[in-house]
């Protein structure tokens, strides 16, 4: 991720997400020092699997990336917003994918109940903690706090309201549940793929939807 970052502009989208992504993923290794689970390797290689299918949209994006890939460069749109798009199509099309991967190679069924799924679910709690301190850094600085008073409320809220990690990681084990039970239909699994690869997209050009007000305008011209 570091490297992925050196060369970019800190305006571009891909920036903003790998910038949150990057500290997300540092605030969730401190906060589960020390903590002990029950099937480490499954978190460990979901995390590499999970990770990898950045790495290759970056390289060659999918439907579900190509609204933020499109947009990187697009003014008026707020660096949070670039995040959480990147978010949605990294844990609401990659994630589903990373899970079936992950249990495909440790020979282990997808599904409720598992000491694999309640692992999940206990790192939920630690990454929406970390996700919200993480957050404030993007909704800080006195052009922000100004346009606030003036608008009242303004995109960003929306935005803000839109998102939960938590539920769309749940989600997520759903749609990888859904996934797996489709691994011996190639073809429906594939369209099943590509129909939630292109709904991710659709709501991430939702979350890219430009939230510049007058003031933020003005501000970028003086």
């Amino acid at each position: 991720m570091e490297a992925i970052l050196s060369p970019l502009a800190p305006a571009d989208g891909i920036a903003c997400f790998t910038r949150l992504y990057l500290a997300v993923t540092r605030g969730v290794q401190q906060h589960l020092a020390g903590v002990t689970f029950q099937d480490p390797t499954f978190l460990t290689r979901l995390d590499v699997h999970f990770a990898d299918l950045f790495f290759d949209a970056v390289e060659r994006p999918t439907h579900a990336w190509r609204p933020l890939f499109e947009a990187r460069l697009r003014k008026g749109i707020a660096p949070l917003q670039f995040a959480f798009a990147g978010m949605n199509a990294h844990i609401n099309r990659d994630l589903p994918v990373a899970l079936v991967a992950t249990c495909r190679e440790a020979g282990i069924s997808l599904g409720e109940g598992t000491p694999q799924h309640a692992d999940y679910v206990r790192v939920n709690t630690v990454l929406a903690q970390v996700e919200q301190e993480v957050k404030a850094q993007y909704l800080t600085g006195g052009l922000r706090r100004l346009d606030r008073l003036v608008h009242r409320v303004d995109r960003i809220d929306d935005v803000v309201a839109m998102w939960d990690v938590a539920r769309a990681r749940d989600a997520a084990w759903v749609n990888g549940e859904a996934l797996w039970a489709l691994r011996g239909e190639h073809t429906l699994s594939r369209v099943w793929l590509d129909t939630l690869d292109r709904t991710v997209g659709l709501a991430g050009r939702g979350l890219l939807v430009p939230a510049d007000t007058w003031l933020q305008k003005l501000g970028r011209r003086l």
